[in-house]
């Protein structure tokens, strides 16, 4: 990953539009941006924020009109010098437009070449350039409130102040170092361990939230499961409004877990329509079962289908599977328009019939019920990338160990180099502190696209 200063040259936009954006950034950039714009003015004499109309050049020939955009150092995503210029929207123009301003010095953009000098230039933490990927990433609105609040600072501040709480209690520790022979003590012990305990509590809140993040950036997993033939497949196509797996009246036609992501209220699902689940001999079918309780246990809501036809045989209709405390289960009867004269849905079930569509907006009103997004929506942090929560698990077991040194009646020299590593493993989620090494840099910025 470089960190070069070299000028920079990008397409800011996808292809296709009728507008697009190529981005230039870098200690030339103002010069190499006139070496093939004309405008009234150059763009090195142009103020910082300012807007330009003029025409790309390739010596006579114009290549199209457009509007150039100057942004001044520090003030700038880069915090370089950086011009944007908006052109047509042409695959040929863009191409061309790069291809001058890589001719009059330019060099094209890596991925991610822009964020990363963004942070370098500290205009973005660690976590925030993450989340410039994850918002390019987002597909629903529950997935783009969860980035807009990280890169707008989200958990960062509160992740900086347990950082800032910790090394004053440090500083208060080595103070004592050098007031040894007085035997002071500077940080009381009981206020020290106060103050440990509730920073472990606030650490352990936002561990606890990434199994909500996580399932919203990746999808909350759905388990469809129940009998053979009771209607998973169909339930399926039905949430997905197309046909995506095979329906047949044929018991056990699903052999394998088949998985499908929707939009469902903002949220994004992934449903995995399983195996009917029965005693068999059928080898093949047995391997779909098996598979079928490993998609139950990583699924975070279980959608129980029954066959309301056959409601009153219970074990056929509705098998036994285990389930978590920590799963939802949604207790849904299937073919309620076939079910027998008297049939009375038990309290809490839901009631659809799959084939007809009928109760399956009641069932997708439930199953968005089922996540709470509330709190996201009003911008409370919610951890969502694996690399932060190895970090807290990091600093939630380094704290551990320093509280039972504090048990143990450890002295300050000694308290202090175990409260530290702490400190380290949450400087790791923003950066802040120390330059993140080049490997970790590298990971996590070869997932941007060229011109982010």
């Amino acid at each position: 990953m470089g960190t070069d200063h070299d000028t920079i040259v990008a397409p800011a936009t996808a292809q296709g539009g009728a507008i697009a954006v190529v981005r230039v950034s870098g200690d030339e950039a103002l010069a190499v941006c006139d070496r093939i714009f004309r405008g009234s003015r150059p763009l090195a004499k142009a103020a910082a924020n300012t807007v330009h109309y003029g025409r790309i050049v390739d010596d006579e020939r114009v290549v199209d009109d457009v509007l150039a955009t100057v942004f001044r150092a520090p003030h700038s995503y880069t915090g370089e010098d950086s011009v944007e210029i908006s052109c047509h929207g042409s695959s040929y123009i863009v191409s061309e437009i790069l291809r001058l301003l890589i001719a009059a010095g330019g060099r094209m953009a890596q991925p991610g070449e822009y964020t990363i000098r963004a942070y370098l230039a500290g205009k973005l933490d660690l976590s925030q350039a993450e989340a410039v990927a994850d918002l390019i990433a987002s597909s629903t609105r529950a997935a783009h409130a969860l980035a807009t609040n990280q890169m707008r600072g989200g958990y960062s501040e509160e992740l900086e102040g347990l950082r800032d709480q910790l090394l004053h209690l440090t500083s208060l520790l080595e103070l004592e170092l050098d007031f040894s022979e007085e035997d002071v003590e500077f940080a009381d012990r009981r206020a020290l361990r106060e103050t440990m305990e509730r920073i472990g509590r606030e650490i352990d809140r936002l561990r606890s939230s990434f199994a909500l993040g996580n399932a919203i950036k990746e999808g909350v997993a759905v388990a469809i499961v129940g009998a053979p033939n009771v209607g998973k497949s169909t339930l399926l196509n039905r949430l997905l409004n197309e046909e995506r797996a095979m329906v047949s009246e044929i018991a056990g036609t699903t052999r394998d877990v088949i998985e499908e992501r929707a939009n469902i209220g903002g949220v994004l699902f992934r449903f995995l329509d399983t195996a009917g689940i029965r005693t068999t001999g059928d080898r093949l079918e047995q391997m779909g079962i098996e598979r079928t309780k490993a998609s139950i246990r990583r699924a975070q809501i279980i959608v129980r289908l029954i066959d309301a036809q056959a409601a009153e045989d219970s074990d056929e209709a509705d098998p036994k599977i285990e389930i978590r405390p920590d799963q939802r289960v949604l207790t849904v009867y299937n073919k309620l328009d076939a079910a027998p004269a008297g049939f009375r849905l038990p309290e809490g079930a839901l009631g659809i019939s799959a084939k007809r569509g009928e109760g399956i907006e009641a069932l997708c009103e439930a199953l968005r019920e089922a996540v709470d997004t509330e709190g996201l929506y009003h911008g409370d942090p919610v951890v969502s990338n694996s690399r932060h929560y190895e970090a807290l698990t990091a600093a939630r077991e380094s704290l551990g160990r320093a509280l039972r040194g504090l048990d143990e009646g450890l002295p300050a020299d000694l308290l202090s180099e175990e409260i530290r590593p702490v400190i380290r493993h949450l400087g790791e989620i923003t950066g802040r502190g120390a330059i993140a090494p080049d490997e970790v840099l590298a990971n996590i910025f070869s997932k941007f696209c060229i011109g982010k």
